[in-house]
């Protein structure tokens, strides 16, 4: 029988450190190539790539047959976007640019049937319940899902503390990038007053018992996060990766 336990949301839960890959490359040939690596967990960005719904579905089967847990990221925090994802069987979500304890108190209940939440029920002919084959599916879908929210604003960095409060939110993601532009350093994550900002986040998401996790390639930085508490670090980004190594391979022939 299969088994469709979250494993990711449990070892978050246990406080185990979780390495992941950040996959934006939008297609699944290359997502099952970096699945081979099993990585933790493996980031399936829809924020800022040409993906959808059903290239999620494409990506998610072809990390079926590898020890790795997949984690979905819609555009923005919608919830007809967010029914669409869990209905082909993410389990899950990293939403983006979440400002405030109500957006996060809205999408906890974007992710729960009714009468705890006000997802859309349409499982029985969606793939999240094998067409109707699993039969309990309804009794655990809430408690299924992970749901991971993403601080990367003044607003939201100012709110983080009211966020992590909020019941359902299983972690807070720091997004590097757009912090560093919001306090001033666009394209210097890794600048000192940053690092810093981020580092009083950490302990602002542990305090409440969330998981904490960020993206970074800096191997430096990567292992000071983990140190930190951090229980879900990516490490790369499949199309850097991709793109530094043939550019590196032309330099030896040059």
């Amino acid at each position: 029988m299969a088994d469709y336990t979250n494993r990711f949301k449990a070892s978050l839960k246990a406080g185990k450190a979780n390495i992941g890959l950040w996959i934006s490359i939008p297609d699944a040939f290359t997502t099952e190539i970096c699945a081979t690596a099993e990585f933790d967990w493996m980031l399936l960005d829809g924020e800022h790539t040409p993906s959808d719904a059903r290239t999620v579905l494409s990506q998610l089967q072809a990390c079926g047959a590898y020890h790795t847990q997949a984690v979905a990221r819609p555009p923005v925090g919608q919830t007809h976007l967010i029914k669409q994802l869990l209905d082909v069987g993410v389990q899950n979500l990293l939403i983006p640019m979440v400002d405030t304890p109500e957006q996060a108190q809205q999408l906890v209940g974007d992710v729960r049937y009714p009468p705890q939440g006000n997802r859309g029920v349409g499982f029985g002919a969606a793939r999240v319940s094998r067409w109707g084959a699993r039969k309990d599916y309804a009794q655990g879908a809430n408690d299924e899902i992970c749901l991971l929210v993403q601080v990367e604003t003044k607003t939201g960095l100012a709110n983080l503390d009211a966020i992590c409060q909020v019941e359902g939110v299983d972690g807070v993601f720091l997004g590097p990038s757009d912090i560093s532009a919001a306090l001033g350093y666009l394209g210097s994550p890794g600048h000192p007053t940053v690092v810093a900002e981020i580092e009083r986040c950490i302990a602002v998401i542990l305090k409440h018992g969330k998981a904490a996790g960020i993206l970074t390639p800096d191997r430096t930085l990567a292992k000071r996060y983990l140190e930190l508490g951090c229980t879900f670090v990516a490490v790369g980004v499949d199309a850097s990766l991709l793109a530094n190594s043939v550019r590196d391979l032309k330099a030896h022939f040059n």
